[in-house]
């Protein structure tokens, strides 16, 4: 029996995943297998002797992953199950940037004294000039962060008539795939912001991209250009926003990160994070999260981590249950041949396996013959470098 510990509101679609039989989900578990959350900010102590975190969203700035890598937990995330409910935010984005409606409806409300229709609609064509924007059709879209998110935001403008330039210097194999072939990888990010109409940010916040529109790139932007930032508030330098906004180097910023010196200022649009708050998304997400869990309490497999290695492996035939090890360790020459010498000492035959290394940590799966005795996982265990040894 595995036990999922739960933080905040989490989807019954995900939750009910998790078979009653195998497994007890609770928000109430002082002890779990591993943990499921969303906006909780996980602590270490609250991680205590689980094996798993998994984010039900992209970002993991709330779980502590370098001390989870330490402890040998694995942290998964659910990358792209939110991506449309963020790409049609951007088209929201856009739009609202692009034309004067927000500004345009306050007017309209704030004419409800009127009791004369007609007096009123004359009014409305008095002053709807007022409240006149640009169509985004034919517009340059500039996509910085071309993954789940970000390819499907270019694919949707380039349905719109836009033209799409996208910046990713990290694009994986399988991220330039989903990329339609009408967009045009720009090398320099400098060049990308200095040839568009609309900037969309799509990165992850990490030591590299933390103030990366800073004054320098905001410079190299073309007057009138709209910045759309619905991935994290800190790739903004907020200093630097400020004086690009108050120098009228950016016409709007439309962002998902309530700030108080943005607050009251016409050029900026703030939403109250709620980029991937819709059901579908809370929903794709917590299922992705629990299939997720599950495949690596049962099998230990890595798919979709942020700190460990992506791993699979078929269960050997003849292999069964409890006779599977997946051990996890400091990426350092010679812990493979000593992990297999302690199993050749115990004369325990092996079926299969798999090793994967990502940064400092290696990742282990290996199917046995039989199940390894109690001294033999200590064994393991006491190797210098080996982090954690689980019996599956």
């Amino acid at each position: 029996m595995y036990t999922i510990k739960t933080y905040n509101q989490i989807s019954n679609r995900g939750l009910s995943r998790f078979p009653a039989s195998n497994y007890t989900v609770s928000g109430e578990s002082t002890e779990a297998d591993a943990i499921m959350l969303r906006s909780h900010k996980l602590s270490m102590d609250e991680v205590g002797g689980s094996r798993a975190v998994a984010r039900a969203g992209a970002g993991t700035n709330n779980v502590p992953v370098a001390e989870c890598t330490e402890r040998g937990v694995v942290v998964f995330n659910t990358p792209g199950a939110n991506a449309n409910a963020v790409k049609e935010l951007v088209l929201c984005g856009l739009l609202l940037a692009s034309r004067g409606i927000i500004p345009g409806i306050a007017f309209a409300e704030s004419q409800a004294h009127l009791s004369d229709h007609g007096e009123l609609s004359k009014l409305m064509e008095q002053e709807k000039k007022r409240f006149a924007g640009s169509e985004i059709a034919g517009k340059t879209l500039g996509v910085v962060g071309l993954g789940a998110i970000g390819s499907l935001v270019a694919e949707m403008a380039i349905g719109l008539g836009m033209k799409v330039n996208g910046f990713d210097p990290a694009l994986s194999v399988e991220a330039a795939w989903r990329l339609p072939s009408k967009v045009k990888r720009i090398e320099s990010l400098s060049a990308l912001v200095a040839n568009s109409d609309f900037i969309t940010l799509h990165l992850p916040a990490i030591d590299a991209t933390r103030g990366l529109i800073n004054d320098e790139l905001f410079d190299a932007m073309r007057p009138g250009t709209c910045l759309v930032n619905f991935a994290r508030d800190e790739i903004v330098d907020a200093d630097a926003l400020l004086r690009a906004l108050n120098d009228n180097k950016l016409r709007r910023y439309v962002c998902d990160f309530p700030r108080r010196e943005l607050m009251g200022r016409d050029e900026v649009i703030a939403m109250p994070h709620i980029g991937a708050s819709t059901q579908e998304a809370e929903e794709n997400c917590a299922i992705m999260a629990a299939d997720q869990l599950m495949d690596f309490l049962e099998n230990g497999h890595i798919r979709n981590s942020v700190n460990f290695p992506a791993l699979t492996l078929d269960r050997a035939e003849g292999a069964a249950r409890g006779t599977r090890l997946a051990i996890s360790n400091r990426n350092v020459p010679k812990m493979l041949g000593q992990i297999l010498a302690v199993l050749a000492d115990q004369n325990i035959n092996v079926l299969d396996m798999i090793n994967k290394s990502r940064e400092d940590i290696a990742y282990n799966l290996i199917d046995l013959e039989s199940e390894p005795s109690a001294d033999s996982l200590a064994a393991i265990a006491a190797i210098d470098n080996v982090i954690k040894v689980t019996l599956i």
